[in-house]
């Protein structure tokens, strides 16, 4: 990750861990962010290693000694308290100092930081996640635009109080392990509520309406798409205008997807694009031949690139 301190470490979905050794965390609804510090306002780095400072400037009177380096997720609140990706997508891409400034305001962020990886220049990634997380909740943070948020031991009742709020899932965490840049670790478990994936967007069909459906895969081995079916469901008028006016210059002759993988009622009509939009999409489940059932559109995932689109086994 060229300019980054490091590639975020990462987690694996999966059923909730039971016994001791575990740690559990509310999971939010955001986009990874790194913070490094040189002595003033952090520079903030997104998962994909830009930097996206200028995107968050009420996060500047954050201060911890040079050479220091914290973990998180950049998440916007609704009235209710409840992360909302909606609300925190018109923020995630914002350049400009002065729009920055007043979406600031009318769309403040809180950066939940979960994980202190380096501290006035010591290296912590080798220390237990539970050492880590102690030095962490010792920092005494003045109040602003972060917190940390708390962790708990039991894992069944973290989970019934995130549903009780309505939040995406639990984090599990290993006590005893140490941080792994770049690793999709099995250390960290995820556990969604609902079964989502992330799903590369090579085409639509038109439908009832001009955008009767999306043609989604994951990138295949020649880093063509393996299609995982039609997504027409969760496409309101909202989100088709939002789509149609990403899709447009996209749009190519050609279609992206492995050569005949597209069942042939679903490619009469359709448009292809280039392989570029995430979308976040639920389902019930997944054929045997990988085709999500029962699809609906969830939202536009700008902050990942296709080539993270890597399908993780179902679970519950």
């Amino acid at each position: 990750m060229p300019g980054a301190p490091l590639s975020p470490m990462l987690a694996t979905a999966g059923p909730m861990p039971r016994g001791p050794g575990w740690s559990y965390e509310f999971k939010w609804d955001g986009v990874r962010v790194l913070s490094s510090f040189a002595g003033g306002p952090p520079q903030l780095w997104a998962r994909s290693g830009a930097v996206v400072t200028l995107a968050y400037p009420e996060v500047a009177g954050l201060s911890l000694p040079p050479d220091s380096l914290l973990d998180g997720e950049m998440v916007v609140l609704d009235a209710a308290g409840r992360p909302s990706f909606t609300a925190l997508a018109e923020r995630m891409h914002v350049r400009d100092p002065g729009r920055a400034a007043r979406l600031a305001v009318t769309l403040p962020v809180t950066y939940m930081i979960f994980d202190l990886l380096r501290y006035g220049g010591e290296p912590l990634l080798h220390l237990p996640y539970a050492d880590r997380r102690a030095l962490l909740e010792s920092l005494d943070l003045p109040a602003g635009h972060w917190m940390v948020p708390p962790a708990f031991t039991d894992g069944p009742a973290t989970e019934a109080a995130a549903r009780e709020n309505h939040l995406e899932g639990v984090m599990a965490k290993r006590l005893d392990t140490p941080y792994l840049p770049g690793t999709r670790s099995p250390d960290w478990i995820k556990i969604k509520f609902d079964r989502t994936g992330d799903y590369v967007v090579g085409g639509w069909r038109p439908g009832v309406r001009k955008l009767g459906g999306l043609l989604v895969g994951v990138p295949g081995p020649d880093g063509r798409l393996l299609f995982r079916g039609r997504v027409g469901g969760g496409i309101g008028a909202r989100a088709e205008r939002e789509l149609l006016s990403a899709l447009a210059p996209l749009a190519t002759p050609e279609s992206p997807f492995v050569a005949d993988a597209v069942p042939r009622e679903d490619a009469r009509g359709a448009h292809w694009v280039r392989p570029e939009l995430v979308a976040e999409v639920r389902y019930g489940n997944r054929t045997p031949d990988g085709r999500l059932r029962f699809p609906r559109f969830l939202r536009l995932r700008p902050d990942k690139s296709p080539d993270e689109c890597a399908e993780e086994d179902d679970d519950g």
